[in-house]
């Protein structure tokens, strides 16, 4: 079971992470005529709250100083400003068309991460790891899924469109006055 721990956490944040975007998208929908930050804001008391809660209780359980010391902290720090600046990105997609298409976003979100992170592990290895074929033959399998599930999900907006209701579905799987490309 302690093997399978680290895939239940990764799957918890798929679940959380691609719930997301459309909630992401539902913030910017539902006050679309405000400033797109006042979402961001709440994601941030929300960071801020559930890292530092989160983090002290699990630092008490393990026995750990409160004290941010060591390279740790400072990696983590990095990490931090890297999520932070992730979900900057991500509201300024929203902001500018994404929150009617986060099922278009998504996929780029999470197809180019996993790809950022196998390129940074190859870069970063000093050299001792190379790019091999499988992984290029990857890193395009990502590219044309992210092509597919993006022109294959339905593209009816979140509910609750911008002014509280929504269109009878049409042909093309859109709310009424929408096309089918989800605009």
């Amino acid at each position: 079971m302690k093997q399978l721990l680290p895939f239940l956490f990764a799957l918890g944040t798929a679940v959380c992470w691609g719930l997301y975007g459309p909630t992401l998208g539902r913030a910017r929908i539902a006050d679309a005529d405000l400033s797109p930050f006042k979402p961001y804001v709440a994601i941030g008391f929300a960071y801020l709250v559930i890292a530092i809660l989160g983090g002290m209780v699990g630092m008490y359980f393990k026995g750990d100083s409160f004290t941010p010391s060591g390279a740790g902290a400072w990696w983590g720090l990095i990490a931090g400003t890297l999520g932070a600046l992730g979900a900057f990105n991500l509201t300024l997609a929203m902001f500018t068309g994404g929150a009617r298409i986060p099922h278009a976003v998504m996929p780029v979100v999470f197809g180019g991460a996993v790809t950022v992170t196998a390129l940074y592990t190859i870069l970063t290895s000093g050299g001792t790891l190379r790019m091999t074929p499988r992984l290029g033959l990857g890193i395009v399998l990502m590219f044309v899924s992210i092509v597919i599930i993006t022109t294959n999900t339905p593209h009816a907006p979140p509910a609750g469109g911008a002014h509280g209701s929504q269109g009878a579905p049409t042909a093309a799987g859109g709310a009424g006055g929408e096309t089918g490309d989800g605009h």
